[in-house]
This record gives structure tokens, sequence and C-alpha cells, in this order.
């Protein structure tokens, strides 16, 4: 089955073609056909187009919205380019599309088919996600005009996989009506990519899911960490919304909650204005002064010694540690640390900083296997370490084509 993943955002746009059933799952030969990603939407767009191993290709577009978008992309798919032959012969090959949703609220505890009822339901929530699940439904809406009412689309929730916190770890300590009326409750995110590190964990070291003890770290602009006991999220660092919990590239994670009167008052700032610092001018950003990019800051802090960009570089990595223990301290230990993310997968010099100072905890990394691991799957603890240290690439396009698969098939999902 050829499915089209989408990754909708406010301006921007991620896709892949992937053939998927479940032969090719079993056998691990799922075929990722094609994929790009759109940036600038609503102007002169920049488009990366690349067609399965062939090299990839980058060309501008005059793209005023995300309907025009997914019809530019689906026509790219089905047209020839140079030696690249078209992924698609015709628009009628795309069995189903699968969409990245980022909140499914306590409504979805996993992935759906998209018919009128959960198109409501996804409205309802658009008020826990305002910067997300408002261009997630035009992604649905896009594809739809683009292919029909007749092709099955499927919701996958970044929320999803963290239904299964226990009541102590979802609730905040406030009044309960608080919950009971508006939801107030930590959701999480990223649950796609945890537990898709959580499965390839599973195979690559043949642990059953309930002997399955693992902390999984997503590290990268967006930032969370999930502990997972007998193959469920028990807890995770983002909250209510996913600016809580670890710094990030511009978000400021967790923060003493009376700051922001404080800060409005100082600055004379509004509520849209504090929300904005929050998410867009804080994290890595915030502290540096420079920019958002771990790269270009450990680049600063190596070659000319920048003081902030080395202080954005040890927040960062402190924040991972402290929850680290956290979590180790919860789930009374754990067979496994995977470093997944931008950042967690190619960052050696991160990853050495978050582990350094964890001895008593049995954590050792080997420093030779952690420099030379960088974007691919491996170990990386010393010999002798009471916790293995994993890097697993994340891919959360191929568990999203794989639950499209799931339930336009009506196979059981896992």
């Amino acid at each position: 089955m050829r499915i089209l993943v989408l990754n909708v955002g406010s301006s921007s746009l991620k896709f892949q073609l992937i053939d998927t059933d479940d032969a090719l799952i079993a056998a691990r030969k799922d075929r990722r056909l094609a994929r790009g990603q759109v940036e600038r939407i609503g102007g002169e767009a920049i488009l990366t187009l690349q067609r399965g191993d062939h090299p990839s290709s980058t060309t501008a577009a005059s793209l005023r919205d995300h309907a025009t978008t997914v019809a530019y992309v689906i026509n790219w798919l089905t047209t020839s380019e140079g030696d690249a032959p078209p992924p698609l012969a015709r628009v009628a090959d795309v069995d189903a599309v699968g969409h990245r949703v980022v909140h499914g609220g306590e409504h979805f505890s996993r992935s759906v088919l998209v018919d009128a009822d959960v198109r409501r339901k996804l409205e309802a929530l658009i008020e826990l996600a305002p910067l997300h699940n408002p261009h997630n439904l035009r992604g649905i809406d896009a594809a739809r005009a683009a292919l029909g009412a007749g092709v099955p689309q499927a919701a996958v929730f970044d929320t999803a996989f963290h239904h299964t916190l226990p009541e102590q770890a979802y609730l905040y300590a406030l009044p309960y009506q608080l919950y009971r009326r508006h939801g107030v409750r930590r959701y999480g995110f990223h649950g796609t990519s945890h537990r898709y590190i959580a499965y390839r964990y599973r195979e690559l070291t043949k642990r059953s899911r309930p002997a399955t003890r693992l902390i999984t770290l997503h590290l990268g602009n967006g930032a969370s960490a999930c502990a997972i006991v007998g193959g469920d999220s028990v807890d995770t660092s983002m909250g209510f919304t996913p600016l809580e919990g670890l710094v990030m590239g511009t978000r400021s994670g967790d923060l003493d909650p009376a700051i922001l009167e404080f800060v409005a008052e100082k600055e004379g700032l509004s509520a849209r204005d504090v929300d904005t610092m929050l998410n867009k001018q804080s994290g890595l950003l915030g502290i540096s002064g420079l920019t958002a990019d771990m790269r270009e800051l450990l680049a600063e802090a190596r070659e000319h010694d920048d003081r902030r960009a080395r202080l954005a570089v040890e927040i960062f990595c402190y924040r991972v540690r402290k929850y680290l223990g956290a979590y180790l301290a919860a789930m009374n230990g754990a067979d496994a640390i995977a470093f997944a993310g931008g950042i967690g997968e190619n960052s050696p010099d991160v990853r050495a900083r978050i582990c350094d100072g964890l001895d008593w905890l049995g954590i050792r990394l080997d420093a030779e296997a952690n420099a030379a691991r960088i974007g691919t799957e491996g170990r990386i603890d010393a010999s002798g370490s009471r916790v293995e240290l994993w890097v697993i690439p994340t891919d959360e396009e191929l568990l999203i084509a794989r639950d499209t698969w799931r339930v336009v098939s009506g196979a059981p999902l896992p």
C-alpha cells in the first residue's frame, strides 16, 4: 500500500511516500519511494525533494497555501524528472494518507481513520493545541481536495503513546476541577518518536515488550524525555503543551510560573507577548542570544570560547541529566537510555556532556564508540556500564505509514 505521510506546520510541509503492508513490515522492507519538505508556504516557497535513492534537489515555487502545496507535491510524485522516474504512475496510485496530528486530547488513545466525527473532535481540540492542530487539519483538508473523498486518511497522534501515564504522573497539583472542567493535565508529545525508539530497541535487543525498561531522549529543536516500563509510557517531560520540560531550541522548558506575571509587568508584555517569548525567543536562542542551532553553539563555544554559547549548551545538557536522574528514581532503574532526534543522533559532544557525572548510577560512556556514532544506530556504553546506552535514529514517518496501513486494512494496532 502506497501511503503519503504528511506533517504540516504553519508555513511548512514535510512528506514521505512509503510502500508498506503486513509482509513488508514483518520483513522490515518498507520502501521509501520519495520524501521532501517545503518551507515558506504563502509566498515563494523553497522545496527540497528526493525520489528514492536519487540525490535531492532544491527548487522554488509560488505556493499560496497548504492546498496548493499538497497539490504541487502530488503532481511532482507523478512527473518524470531527469533520470529519476516518477514514484507514482498516476495520482490514483496513492492508496491512503497518514497525518501527524499533534494533539489527540483524551479522545484519541490510538491512530484512527479520519471521518466526519473524528474531524469534529479534532476541531474541538484546537483550543488545546492552537499552534499545531489547525495546521494538521489544513493538511487533512488539502489531501482530500487533491485526492478526493474516496482516499482514506488516518490521524496518528503525538499524544496517543502517553495515554498509559498513571494519574500521579499526568495530574498537576492544581484544583482538581480544572482537570474535570477543562482537561488541564499532562498530555505529553513526541509520542510517535518515543514509541518508534522503544519498538526499535526491542527489535535490536530481542527484548519482549513486558521486559522493556527504557528512557528515550528525543533531542532536537523540540526536546522531550520519556520513561517507558513494560513497553508503556509512564512519564514524559512535555506536559499540557509542548512547552514544559527540557530546554529546547526556542522554548524555555520548565520555569517558575510566577516569573510570567513578574516579567509581563516589568516589560509591559501582553499574554500573547509572553507566550511568544516562551515559545519562540527562549531556550538555546534566548540564553545564547545567537542561535537555536546546537551545532552552531558548539562551534562558537569551541572556536571563540563564547561564554553564552557555552552556557546554553551546559544548561541544555544539565536539564536532560536532571530528568534522567528523576526517571531512574521513578522507574527504580532502567535497562537502557536511547538518544534520538537531530541532536541526540548526531552530537557525540552533547551525549558525552549528558552522561558525564553519572558514574554513581552505573552509567558509563565509551568515548570512542560515542564519537564514531553519528546518525547511525548502535550502542555507545562502555564495558561494565550498568545501563546500556544507545543511539537509535527515530523514524516517525515510517510509524505513521505503518499505522495508516493498519487502520485502513483493519489490522490490529500494536
